[in-house]
């Protein structure tokens, strides 16, 4: 297992598939009744230049469930406001906690952070990728269609962080991925030709979201205006106005497709407020899953 959880192509197959099982085991268990306490006397940083309610409360509930300690920083909380070398951070953070979540705008801030850490770094955000959270999606796609690898998954919306993980995944898991995306907003080009060289399944962009998702098992989509694009929301109304998941959309997808979105929605604009709250949705089992997962990636990255 690589020390740290960057990006998903870091991974193989089967790494990314342990992270699964294991959260799949830890969710039964805590059913079940069952306390792990593998990370007791463990401390974890969770380091946030982005805010977050999911993120942040499931990692640290994921934490304190495992048995360990958690220290939460904001960007005003570190020297990352005042320009320290990440280098210099990285050090010192290392000889203080067992292991670094980083929720932050440039991929190359967590990167340089694990390039210089003696404990691991876990990538809970970055604008390029959002690793845990694709993992948790992936999660909740089997718990209610099985295998992944025989699925059909449809991109909604924004080639965004979201987007490009979900790529990632496509490659390394071998299921078909069609992502409808306005022109100007398709995932990032170097991530999805590197996914395409090595796929086993189709990995397409088209522009006709009801192309997209003719035959897809799973309708994903993300808010189109991310953290840090807000000045941008009412223009990208406009644009992806056409890709918004509704009944109508739905419908031309297989029978029993579910619907993924990973919150907070902003409900009538990329989904309706029929869909989001209908029996094909099943975003609130998805945020759930965020704490499994979550813990999953601590036991098996802190706990070596």
């Amino acid at each position: 297992m690589t020390q740290h959880l960057l990006a998903l192509q870091d991974f193989s197959k089967e790494q990314l598939g342990a992270y699964i099982e294991k959260g799949l085991l830890l969710k039964k268990e805590a059913k079940a009744g069952i306390r792990n306490q593998q990370l007791a006397g463990k401390t974890v940083a969770l380091i946030f230049e982005k805010p977050s309610t999911r993120t942040r409360v499931s990692f640290e509930a994921a934490m304190y469930g495992l048995g360990g300690q958690v220290i939460y920083l904001s960007g005003r909380d570190t020297q990352l406001a005042r320009n320290e070398p990440l280098k210099d951070m990285a050090r010192v953070m290392a000889r203080y906690v067992d292991g670094m979540v980083v929720r932050t705008y440039g991929q190359a801030i967590v990167d340089e952070l694990a390039g210089y850490s003696s404990v691991p770094v876990i990538n809970a955000l970055t604008d390029l990728h959002h690793p845990c959270q694709v993992l948790s999606d992936i999660m909740t796609v089997i718990e209610h269609k099985g295998e992944v690898e025989k699925l059909h998954i449809a991109w909604l919306g924004d080639g965004n962080n979201m987007a490009n993980s979900w790529i990632q995944a496509a490659a390394r898991f071998g299921f078909a991925l069609t992502l409808a995306c306005p022109a100007g907003y398709d995932p990032n080009p170097a991530i999805l030709a590197a996914a395409q060289a090595v796929a086993s399944k189709p990995i397409r962009v088209v522009r006709d979201p009801v192309e997209a998702v003719r035959e897809a098992d799973v309708i994903n989509t993300d808010v189109w205006a991310s953290m840090g694009q807000e000045s941008e929301q009412e223009a990208r109304i406009g644009v992806f106005r056409p890709y918004q998941v509704n009944a109508a959309l739905v419908a031309q997808a297989r029978p029993g497709a579910i619907v993924l979105h990973c919150l907070p929605a902003h409900r009538d604009e990329e989904i309706s407020e029929e869909v989001l709250e209908g029996p094909q949705c099943v975003a609130f089992d998805q945020a759930e899953n965020k704490l499994h997962i979550h813990k999953a990636i601590l036991a098996m990255h802190l706990g070596q």
